[in-house]
C-alpha cells in the first residue's frame, strides 16, 4: 500500500516543527487516502496552522480557468487567513510569512512542465530562503511517471509561470524531487525537507497506485487526462478549443473549420503509438468556440505505456495546420503573466517547436532532437531520482 507524504507526516509528525507555527500550501487535492484533507487533519497535530496558502484554482479549485485570479480571505471555521498565490502575489510577502515558522507543501502534480503548481513552490521556496522559513514537501506520485520523457527542453530564456526550470515538457518527476532539483538549481541555503512516499514505483500510473483521485484542477478530472496533458496543452496557446467546456477537456479539442477527414488520413500514416483519434463533434459551453459547433476529435489512449503525449500532440497540430490554411492561428500574448514571448513557445520551452511545425520539419527529426536533449537531462534526473522504476 502507498503511503504518501501526507500520510507519513500525520504518522510520524517531525519533532522540528512541534509546537511551531505552520503555514500551509494546499488544495483540493491535498488530502488522505479516506479524503480527509490536510487542513483538517492539522486539527490533531502538535503544533498551531497560522496560516493557509492556495494555487491557482484556489484551495477548493473553485477557479475555473487560466488567467481567473482569486482573493485572500479569513477561514470562516479557523478564523486565519487564507492568502492567494494566483493574483496580487504569486510569491509570498514578508507580511504573508511573518507569522510562521515553516512552510508545510502538500499538492498533487500532474507531470507536465506547464502546470503552475511546482512554480508556485518555486516562488514560495524563493520567499522562505530569503526569510530564513524551512519548507516541507510532502509528496505525492507523478500520475504519469511512467510515461518516458517527451517534448522539449525549456530555454532559460523562455522561463515563466509556466516553467522554472530547464526539465522536458513531460519530466517524470514527483513534486519532492522537482523541489530537490530546484534546491540545487536556485535556492542552495534553503533548508528543505522532503517527506518521501513509501511504496510508490515511478513505473506505475495514478489508476494503479490504490489512492483517490480528487481534481487538483477544474479542468483536470480524470487520471485519463493527465496522461494526455503534457501535449495536449500546447492548444491552449492557439485557436483550437482543447475541450474546455465540454465534460474531457484535453482529451477531445477541435474548432469549426478543422477538416477532419483530410486530418485523420494524415494522422492514419503516422501510426502514433498507443492512441486512436477518433471523430467527435462537440459544442463548448464556454472558453474558445462557446456555442459554435466544433469539428473534432476524442483522443482515446489505447496503450499509456506506448502512447508518446507531446510527440503525438505535435503531430496533431501539423496535421491541423496542413489543411487548414490561415484559419489556425496560434494565440498572441499575453499568456499566464507573460506580455511578450508568444503563449506557444513559453509552453514548448522556445520559438523553435513552432518554427519546426511552421515550416512542416519531419516530425521524426523534432523527436530526434527531444532525444538528444533528454540524455543530457537524465544526468540529472539520475541524481536527484529518490524513487525506483518497479
Amino acid at each position: 500500500m502507498i503511503q504518501t507524504g501526507l500520510e507519513k507526516f500525520i504518522k510520524n509528525f517531525p519533532v522540528e516543527l512541534k509546537s511551531k507555527r505552520i503555514g500551509v500550501l494546499c488544495h483540493a487535492a491535498s488530502i488522505t487516502s479516506d479524503y480527509i484533507n490536510i487542513i483538517d487533519c492539522f486539527k490533531s497535530l502538535p503544533c498551531t496552522l497560522s496560516a493557509i496558502f492556495g494555487p491557482q484554482h484556489g484551495i477548493f479549485g473553485q477557479t475555473q480557468d487560466n488567467m481567473v485570479e482569486w482573493e485572500g480571505f479569513i477561514h470562516p471555521c479557523l478564523g486565519i487567513p487564507v492568502y492567494s498565490l494566483y493574483g496580487k502575489n504569486r510569491k509570498p510577502d514578508s507580511g504573508m510569512l511573518s507569522g510562521i515558522d515553516a512552510l508545510v507543501i502538500d499538492l498533487q502534480d500532474v507531470g507536465a512542465r506547464p502546470y503552475t503548481y511546482i512554480w508556485t513552490i518555486k516562488l514560495c521556496m524563493e520567499a522562505c530562503c530569503e526569510k530564513g522559513i524551512s519548507v516541507w514537501i510532502l509528496d505525492r506520485p507523478n500520475p504519469i511517471g511512467a510515461i518516458p520523457f517527451d517534448g522539449p527542453m525549456l530555454n532559460k530564456n523562455h522561463f515563466s509561470f509556466v516553467g522554472g526550470a530547464s526539465i522536458p515538457l513531460c519530466h517524470r518527476l514527483t513534486l519532492g524531487e522537482m523541489a530537490t532539483l530546484l534546491k540545487n538549481s536556485f535556492f542552495s541555503s534553503l533548508e528543505l525537507n522532503v517527506i518521501w512516499m513509501d511504496g510508490w514505483k515511478r513505473s506505475s500510473f495514478f489508476s494503479e497506485t490504490g489512492l483517490p483521485w480528487v481534481l487538483p484542477s477544474p479542468n483536470m478530472p480524470t487520471p485519463d487526462t493527465a496522461v494526455v496533458y503534457p501535449g495536449m496543452v500546447l492548444l491552449e496557446a492557439t485557436n483550437l478549443s482543447e475541450g474546455r467546456g465540454t465534460t474531457r477537456p484535453f482529451e477531445i479539442f477541435g474548432a469549426p473549420y478543422i477538416k477532419t477527414g483530410e486530418v485523420l488520413a494524415i494522422l492514419k500514416l503516422l501510426h502514433l503509438p498507443g492512441c486512436i483519434f477518433r471523430e467527435h463533434g462537440f459544442i463548448p459551453t464556454f472558453q474558445k468556440w462557446k456555442g459554435e459547433y466544433c469539428n473534432g476529435f476524442q483522443l482515446h489512449v489505447t496503450d499509456c505505456r506506448a502512447f508518446l503525449p507531446v510527440y503525438t500532440a505535435v503531430a496533431m497540430l501539423s496535421a491541423v495546420i496542413q489543411t487548414s490554411g490561415d484559419k489556425f492561428q496560434f494565440k498572441q500574448p499575453p499568456y499566464e503573466y507573460e506580455t511578450v514571448k508568444m503563449p506557444f513557445d513559453i509552453l514548448a520551452g522556445s520559438d523553435d517547436l513552432r518554427g519546426f511545425i511552421e515550416k512542416h520539419v519531419s516530425l521524426l527529426s523534432i523527436r530526434e532532437k527531444w532525444i538528444e536533449s533528454h540524455r543530457a537531462f537524465n544526468a540529472i534526473f539520475t541524481k536527484i531520482s529518490h524513487y525506483t522504476e518497479n
